[in-house]
């Protein structure tokens, strides 16, 4: 039966249904267990007669007729469990009604447990309804749901047929909460900031941009939280986090999508070396509470998150896997020349690049692959870094970190800048790279610098992908494995798609 006749199939039932009195969607339904718990009821070593009576809802999937019995299995958030009817027991009118509905439908079943032959807890069927009637098929588990346009287009039908897909979104919930209340625990407090702004800044990145009709102006989706954070430490507010979503201008790849959930932190009074500490704790912390051990296996290969864990310079790292050391050549008269030492190596990089992209390019190509135990690289170049606070005795640096795990950038903290006459001299530098081109460059944010010249206590802050640290910690292999409602192309193909998924250039 082709999809649209069974359409018109399941339409036609809907009718018959009405027809014969039956509602097919009744406005509400009462269950005393869920799949898990009714699982959990049953009593070993307890007759039948004696077994606890539970009433459960849930989709329909693999039923079985035989005859005058039936077997299936209801799904619902919790698990699935296995139903078992017999026409003599629930009577013509309720069984013929069984026998009448198709994969996918809404039941309810009231029964009581009991275990097969085969071992399988199981529910017989004293009472079912119809609680809703599904009017599209649902695809072949076996073949279509894995296509990963199905997956990520509609991932209604890849969390009802992956279980794998649906636990990874129950441990992308924890992980989340589990972050918050280890934060809340060591007193930071969760602010809200705007997502709709008039000047983006924070980060280096293109923003989205809309229109505000009652105002008439143009505004922009966040491409950070940072700026509206420093606020909030002027004001006098100590610790705080904010776990929200922002929007990047940017292409797609395994590891990029254009709305993505970050957690940035901002702590008075500490470092970047109090919020390195701060990272690995509550990382490992996290992995602790969620899987049982600060030690996860990846790839056949275990990874212990548990602190501390190794520190090493950016100039180490970058010298060690690609043999070029950055600070040997000075910026300004250095840079044509690292760009060259770059290009020599394999790299290509359009004339021009600014030197903070290429050796944020080394770091993407040569380093990054190798770090798949976590550790911290930190002191990077101004350039990357324009709100990050000049390390003491070398002002080419700043103190910034990045964590890596799994061969992924998990974090991106600072000692954060609060001179606003340095702040302002760096907004003045970025405001020349954007106009060389450099369309990622910070934009120039008066405002911002008013509110640093009231004062800015000395502070720490991070930024944590969310989305990066779920497919760490669960292994997902794709940003949008971890990403209910991932960003694709419109009318892409299944080829599409899976480039999509799987290039890691920006398309």
């Amino acid at each position: 039966m082709s999809d649209v006749e069974e359409l018109a199939a399941r339409r036609q039932a809907v009718d018959d249904l009405r027809a014969a009195g039956i509602e097919p969607f009744p406005a509400r339904v009462s269950r005393t267990h869920n799949a898990k718990e009714a699982l959990e009821a049953y009593q070993p070593d307890v007759p039948e007669e004696e077994q606890p009576t539970v009433t459960v809802a849930g989709r329909m999937l693999t039923p079985r007729h035989m005859g005058k019995a039936s077997f299936l299995h209801l799904q619902d958030g919790s698990g699935k469990i296995q139903v078992y009817a017999q026409r003599n027991t629930l009577g013509d009118a309720q069984f013929d009604l069984l026998k009448s509905l198709h994969p996918g439908d809404f039941l309810w079943v009231s029964g009581p447990v009991f275990q097969t032959r085969t071992g399988e807890i199981t529910v017989r069927a004293r009472e079912i309804k119809l609680i809703s009637k599904a009017l599209r098929p649902l695809p072949d588990k076996f073949h279509g749901i894995r296509d990963k346009e199905v997956r990520y287009r509609k991932r209604y039908l890849d969390l009802i047929a992956n279980r794998e897909s649906f636990d990874r979104l129950m441990l992308r919930s924890r992980i989340v909460s589990t972050v918050r209340r280890l934060l809340e625990s060591r007193g930071f407090i969760e602010v809200e900031t705007p997502v709709l702004q008039s000047l983006y800044g924070g980060a280096h990145a293109r923003p989205f941009t809309t229109h505000f009709n009652a105002l008439g102006e143009d505004l922009y989706l966040r491409i950070a939280l940072e700026l509206y954070h420093k606020r909030l430490l002027i004001g006098g507010v100590d610790k705080l986090f904010e776990i929200g979503r922002v929007f990047r201008n940017e292409g797609l790849s395994r590891k990029h999508n254009p709305e993505f959930t970050m957690l940035e932190l901002y702590w008075a009074y500490a470092d970047y070396h109090d919020i390195m500490s701060l990272v690995e704790w509550f990382v490992s912390e996290t992995a602790g509470q969620i899987f049982g051990s600060p030690i996860i296996e990846r790839d056949g290969q275990q990874i212990d998150l548990t602190p501390p864990w190794p520190r090493q310079t950016l100039r180490e790292a970058i010298l060690q896997y690609s043999g070029i050391d950055f600070t040997a050549y000075p910026v300004g008269e250095g840079d044509a020349a690292l760009l060259s030492a770059a290009r020599e190596r394999g790299l290509q990089i359009p004339d021009r690049t600014p030197r903070g992209k290429v050796i944020d390019e080394l770091l993407s190509t040569f380093v990054e692959p190798h770090l798949i135990e976590p550790i911290f690289l930190y002191d990077y170049p101004l350039e990357l870094s324009p709100l990050a606070k000049t390390k003491e005795g070398d002002p080419a640096l700043v103190e910034r970190f990045e964590a890596f795990a799994g061969a992924v950038e998990l974090a991106n903290a600072f000692t954060e800048l609060n001179d606003p006459q340095d702040q302002r001299r760096r907004f003045e530098a970025q405001a020349v790279d954007r106009e060389a081109g450099d369309q990622d460059a910070h934009a120039f944010d008066e405002d911002f610098l008013e509110a640093m010249e009231h004062g800015m206590p000395p502070a720490g802050g991070l930024g944590v992908g969310i989305d990066r640290l779920t497919m760490f910690l669960t292994g997902a292999e794709s940003i949008k494995d971890v990403i209910l409602f991932p960003q694709m192309r419109r009318g892409s193909s299944l080829e599409d798609a899976e480039e999509d998924a799987e290039n890691e250039n920006d398309l």
